[in-house]
């Protein structure tokens, strides 16, 4: 006949608690990874809103007007890339992988500052260049 042990089941559910708990870190930065991956793509529609009015609208006039507001949604997207990246630094920071494979905080800040600077060269390209030639406006 089997004797129940009281202190063995103690141990059990403790190591079980402390299994969930690391199961939920491991869950959060899966998600983490997930967010920051969506305000990634957030930020490549916003530059392809940007270049789409741009082309749309190409013979605006004033010639200006559709410049800045294609300007204004490139700008918004280097806002996205540099703001997840800040807040997905910070969270990965707090917490400590388990089970999975938390990403290195330099890859996230390289996706995020190469997002930001081709946006900031296309914002220049933007209003620098005119056909493959030097704007004059």
């Amino acid at each position: 006949m089997a004797v129940h042990d009281p202190d063995n089941d103690e141990d059990k559910n403790t190591q079980w608690a402390e299994n969930r708990t690391d199961w939920a870190e491991d869950r959060t930065i899966m998600a983490l990874e997930r967010t920051f991956a969506g305000w990634m793509r957030t930020a490549f529609a916003a530059i392809a809103i940007g270049i789409g009015f741009r082309a749309l609208f190409g013979e605006f006039e004033p010639p200006w007007l559709a410049k800045a507001i294609a300007t204004g949604f490139i700008a918004l997207a280097i806002v996205f890339a540099i703001s997840a990246e800040r807040r997905a630094c910070k969270a990965f920071e707090r917490l400590s992988s388990h089970a999975v494979d938390s990403p290195r905080l330099p890859n996230i800040k390289l996706v995020a500052y190469s997002i930001a600077a081709g946006a900031g060269l296309l914002i220049a390209a933007l209003w620098i260049l005119n056909d493959g030639t030097i704007s004059s406006v």
